[in-house]
């Protein structure tokens, strides 16, 4: 349920040799190549919801700037070439076509409230999707894997429709806070990282913990909660190598997209 890009402020392109500037580094080349990866893969796991969701990132070397998937393209779809580089008022300064409504007034606004947010990836993603929609805390550290994100979530509880003006932009961007995840209540997630490489490895696996718990909680049987100073112990054991560990697993993805 993409919404019409007319609804992004003063979408515009400028002339060609401007965007062909802008784009002519090895760090920004690298950064296509990284976020176009995961779109790719995304796609694989079935990550995406048809031409909704969206990925973004700051533009190295332009904290103004940010990269985001042009709106009417599946992930599949996404090539380094076909990513959009924007500014905060909604200028479409390289590539072509603009981005879906809310993927722009979510990132833009998400970018510029959270420095800290390097790498901002917004999907519908099934599992943990659907813990979204449960009442409580959506994700129970019982599981190894859900113990990379202990302490590091935020609960947006107040859903509000679509994301289409600024207000909503920035009241999303105030309930992430000091966390790394937003679990949009009746809506999806949201992981931000200083990276793409660990957004990527975040997001693969909050879905991989999402998954087990729904399947644990299937059976109608309690969880079994790990202990607090357990889980705290894990957590910092599993971050002191996250994003080394991140940068290796984008390097697979690189591998497999073929970028």
């Amino acid at each position: 349920m993409a919404h019409h890009p007319d609804n992004v402020h003063a979408a515009q392109v400028l002339p060609g040799d401007h965007n062909r500037r802008l784009q002519d580094t090895p760090e920004i080349q690298e950064a296509l190549r990284d976020l176009a990866s995961c779109f790719r893969m995304a796609a694989v796991l079935g990550l995406e919801e048809g031409i909704c969701n969206h990925f973004s990132a700051v533009v190295p070397g332009h904290d103004d700037l940010f990269l985001v998937n042009p709106y009417g393209y599946a992930f599949s779809e996404i090539t380094p070439e076909s990513l959009l580089i924007c500014d905060y008022d909604g200028a479409v300064l390289a590539g072509e076509g603009v981005p879906e409504a809310t993927a722009f007034y979510i990132h833009a606004r998400l970018h510029k409230h959270c420095p800290r947010a390097r790498a901002a990836f917004h999907t519908h993603m099934p599992y943990a999707t659907a813990l979204s929609m449960t009442e409580g805390d959506p994700l129970v550290f019982a599981g190894q894997t859900a113990l990379k994100f202990y302490g590091r979530i935020a609960v947006d509880t107040n859903f509000n429709g679509l994301a289409l003006d600024a207000s909503e932009g920035d009241r999303i961007a105030g309930a992430l806070g000091d966390a790394d995840i937003l679990f949009m209540r009746n809506h999806g997630v949201m992981v931000t990282a200083p990276t793409i490489a660990e957004a990527w490895d975040d997001l693969y696996y909050l879905e991989r913990a999402a998954q087990v718990q729904c399947i644990a909680m299937a059976t109608g049987r309690p969880l079994i909660p790990v202990s607090a100073d357990i889980a705290a112990r894990t957590h910092r054991q599993m971050r002191e190598e996250d994003a080394g560990s991140a940068r290796q697993h984008l390097r697979s993805v690189r591998r497999r997209a073929g970028f």
